[in-house]
């Protein structure tokens, strides 16, 4: 029998010199803080280490000091002694594209995974990757350091909604709890997140809000945003993440969906939703994933098209109840 992920990356690690650490497309509060974090023990222990993303660092992180020291563009084909992969289900999402050579260490909170890697690390039942990263950072740390305690605890709030999305567990709050005895300025994080939106972010804010429809007997919200929208404000599509929020607090709503153009025809949907509805299900559907209550998928065709059919398809997966049922976790 093998040994359990997390010992086999420990091992791993123990092994390597120089180390790369990469994260998803359109990288978030969670994978940005939790690859900072890891480099940062890394370091501890006298690794050599680079974070690389493919997408840009989004606002409000992009004006947090640590994340002056991500790469953006591709790892290159040589020259690591492994890469590190955060929450993603395989290599493509990384967008980073030489990577074959290289011995690769997957870690995910994300059941929709394709264990594509060297070692697999999934847990579908940690709140976000910041929070398994707090084990293995435990692991090889005598003591967590203030600032890597920082670094996690923004990961969880971030991807927990400040903890009002369902990912938020008991173990979620017991890491938080060992992350402030270590250091982690709860406060300082909060008015980071969320007290530091620019003007252009208020007013993306308002036009969003405003294309709100209401579908399925008030079951479903949508609403959208085009890519003029976002030029005009000069922000990125990472940006309007925590827009889904407000529509999701509407009584009676089961699911959001927020169409985002991505190029012309082409619609990025995340869904946020409540209760038995169930996100990433609807998102298979559609050929997308992500987790029970948070997921997406991309359509392709005519927006007025898209906004009629696919909620449509969502309300008859919603009333039945059927739609596709994820993968057993790993």
């Amino acid at each position: 029998m093998s040994a359990p992920p997390l010992d086999q990356i420990v091992r791993k690690l123990a092994d390597c010199r120089r180390l790369a650490i990469t994260s998803h497309l359109r990288p978030d509060g969670d994978s940005l803080s939790t690859s900072l974090a890891i480099a940062f023990t890394l370091e501890e222990l006298g690794k050599e280490v680079a974070v690389v993303n493919k997408d840009k660092t989004p606002f409000p992180f992009v004006e947090f000091p640590d994340c002056a020291r991500i790469m953006i563009g591709q790892i290159p084909a040589r020259g690591f002694d492994a890469v590190i992969l955060l929450e993603c289900a395989d290599v493509s999402r990384s967008g980073q594209e030489g990577l074959d050579g290289y011995f690769k260490i997957n870690i995910d909170h994300h059941y929709s995974n394709d264990f594509y890697a060297d070692i697999n690390w999934v847990d579908p039942a940690a709140s976000a990757v910041g929070e398994m990263a707090l084990e293995l950072c435990e692991r090889l740390l005598p003591q967590v350091t203030p600032r890597i305690a920082n670094l996690l605890y923004c990961a969880i709030v971030s991807d927990t909604g400040s903890f009002q999305f369902s990912n938020t567990t008991a173990r979620a709050f017991d890491a938080c709890h060992r992350l402030v005895l270590a250091g982690a300025d709860p406060i300082k994080t909060s008015e980071a997140l969320y007290h530091n939106a620019c003007p252009g972010k208020i007013k993306l804010l308002g036009r969003v809000l405003s294309s709100l429809e209401m579908r399925a007997d008030g079951a479903i919200a949508v609403i959208s945003l085009f890519k003029r929208d976002l030029q005009e404000m000069n922000l990125l599509e990472v940006d309007t993440e925590d827009i889904t929020t407000q529509a999701r607090s509407i009584r009676g709503v089961q699911a959001v969906l927020f169409f985002k153009e991505m190029e012309p025809g082409v619609f990025r949907v995340s869904i946020r939703s409540k209760g038995d509805a169930h996100a990433a299900a609807i998102a298979e559907h559609f050929g997308g994933g992500g987790h029970a209550h948070a997921a997406g998928f991309t359509v392709v065709g005519p927006y007025e098209n898209l906004i009629r059919e696919v909620p449509e398809t969502v309300a008859r997966l919603l009333s039945s109840r059927r739609g596709p049922s994820p993968a057993p976790s790993a």
